[in-house]
C-alpha cells in the first residue's frame, strides 16, 4: 500500500475528488472515486464522500494499493547527475523521461534510476517515488533536487512550499512578446472541459504566478526566462498559452506545432537555488540547455543575424 498525504495550505472549496484530480494527475477521476469509495482516502483520519468540500488546513491521505507491477525497481539508467553529498543529489533530467512510476510508466524512470545509483534515498513519499522531493513534466528538462534522508527531505520541502526556492526556466515560445519583462498573475486549475488539461479559470482557480525576462527575440519566436513564484501543473505551459504564446512543441497546449521537428515542448529547467538543509547556506545550481534546443537556438540566433547583414 502506496500512503500519500497532502495538508491543504489554501481555500479550496472544490469537491475532494476534484481536489485530488489536481494534485495527482497520475491518476484518472475515475480510480481516485474508487479509492474514495472504498474508503482508501481519509480526511483528518475520517473517510468521506466524493462530494466534500475540501477546506483549509485539511489532511488528505490517500492509500492506494501498489500493484506488483509497480513495485519500484533498481535500474541501471544513465543519469547525469551534477552535484552529490550526504543529504542532497543535483539531477538534470533529460526531456522524455518520467520522474516516478505510475500507470502506463512502470520502469525507465528518473525513481528507478536514483534506487541503483545512490545509496541512500528519502522515504517520505512512500515506496514509489523515493527521494522524490518536485517533479518536472515527462517532456520537460532539467534540473532536480533529490532528498537522500528524511531530514533533507523534510527542509527542503518546507522550502517549496513557502516558496522560497528559486525556480527558472528557458523556453521558446511562438510569436513576438512585447514588453522586455513581466508577471503573469492568473489562477490555474482544471480545465472545465478537457479534464486532462489545466487551464487559467475564474472559478476554483489556485494562485499562480509567473515572472518572464525576454533574453532573444526573432521574427516569429521569443526565446525567455521564466521565474516560478508558485508551482502548479504545466504553470509556464498554461500562462504562455494564455498570453497567446504558446511554447514550441507543446503537444497539448500549442497542437505539437513547429518548423524543428520537436516533439516536446521547449522547456528547460535551468536554474535552482535553495538553503542547503544541512549547511544552511545558499546554494545554486544550473544545468545548460540540451544539445537539440541549443542548436534550434543558435540556428534562429544565426537566421536573425545574417538578415540583419
Amino acid at each position: 500500500m502506496e500512503t500519500i498525504t497532502f495538508k491543504v495550505d489554501e481555500d479550496y472549496l472544490e469537491r475532494l475528488d476534484i481536489y485530488i484530480s489536481d494534485m495527482m494527475n497520475e491518476l484518472s477521476r475515475n480510480e481516485i472515486q474508487n479509492l474514495i469509495k472504498k474508503k482508501l482516502v481519509l480526511v483528518n483520519d475520517k473517510a468521506e464522500k466524493q462530494s466534500y468540500s475540501v477546506k483549509k488546513n485539511d489532511s488528505i491521505q490517500i492509500n492506494i494499493p501498489v500493484k506488483e507491477e509497480l513495485k519500484l525497481i533498481k535500474e541501471d539508467i544513465d543519469l547525469n547527475i551534477i552535484y552529490e553529498d550526504s543529504d542532497i543529489a543535483i539531477v538534470n533530467k533529460p526531456k522524455g523521461m518520467v520522474v516516478h512510476p505510475s500507470p502506463g510508466h512502470k520502469t525507465g524512470t528518473l525513481a528507478n534510476g536514483l534506487l541503483y545509483h545512490l545509496d541512500s534515498l528519502s522515504d517520505h513519499n512512500g515506496d514509489l517515488r523515493p527521494g522524490i522531493v518536485h517533479r518536472l513534466d515527462k517532456d520537460t528538462s532539467g534540473i532536480l533536487v533529490v532528498a537522500k534522508n528524511n531530514m533533507a527531505h523534510e527542509k527542503l520541502a518546507e522550502q517549496f512550499k513557502a516558496r522560497s526556492v528559486i525556480r527558472k526556466y528557458n523556453t521558446l515560445v511562438h510569436g513576438i512578446v512585447s514588453n522586455k519583462k513581466g508577471i503573469i498573475n492568473a489562477p490555474i486549475g482544471r480545465h472545465p472541459v478537457d479534464r486532462k488539461k489545466m487551464a487559467v479559470v475564474d472559478v476554483n482557480g489556485k494562485e499562480a504566478i509567473s515572472e518572464y525576462v525576454i533574453l532573444e527575440k526573432f521574427d516569429k519566436y521569443t526565446f525567455l526566462e521564466v521565474e516560478l513564484k508558485t508551482g502548479r501543473t504545466h504553470q509556464i505551459r498554461v500562462h504562455m498559452n494564455y498570453l497567446n504564446h504558446p511554447i514550441v512543441g507543446d503537444q497539448v497546449y500549442s497542437n505539437g506545432r513547429n518548423e524543428f521537428g520537436l516533439k516536446n515542448q521547449y522547456l528547460h529547467a535551468r536554474e535552482l537555488s535553495f538553503i542547503h538543509p544541512r549547511t544552511e547556506n545558499i546554494v545554486r545550481f544550473e544545468a545548460e540547455l540540451p544539445e537539440e534546443n541549443n542548436r534550434i537556438l543558435e540556428g534562429l540566433i544565426n537566421r536573425r543575424d545574417s538578415r540583419c547583414l
